[in-house]
């Protein structure tokens, strides 16, 4: 079997700093920016990577998400603990540097007991944001 991950979707509520974020900070390029009823939704990706994308979308926008599972979304975002993204790099430290000026650092650069070193930080809208050293 051939299968690769081709689109990741994260929630964004403020599309302006989901944009500071993932193109400024990280360097991603945008793939596509789509308003609809009000809301937007932003595909940003990797440079040079065209196959991988990550898709910023308003939360709860799924007809079949009730009321109530929108605040509890809500709810969750706001703690940080709804969504998360894993991403990798061969410079830990430099990305560190840079993401440091300007998102919300939850863990510095840091070797875990299973294997990896990592840091973690939040993305405008609470997504945890983890990028591992590759190596």
């Amino acid at each position: 079997m051939d299968i690769t991950l081709h689109a990741s979707f994260l929630p964004h509520d403020d599309p302006d700093a989901s944009l500071a974020f993932y193109r400024d900070l990280l360097g991603f390029e945008v793939r596509g920016d789509v308003a609809h009823d009000g809301k937007r939704w932003i595909t940003v990706g990797p440079r040079g990577r065209p196959g991988t994308s990550v898709v910023l979308e308003p939360p709860g926008t799924d007809p079949s998400v009730t009321d109530a599972e929108r605040r509890t979304i809500a709810e969750m975002m706001a703690k940080g603990t709804f969504a998360s993204l894993v991403l990798a790099t061969p410079d830990l430290d430099g990305t560190f540097e840079r993401l440091q000026a300007g998102a919300e650092v939850v863990q510095e650069p840091t070797k875990q007991p299973w294997g990896v070193r990592d840091c973690a930080v939040r993305d405008p809208a609470g997504n945890l944001i983890r990028v591992q050293e590759l190596g």
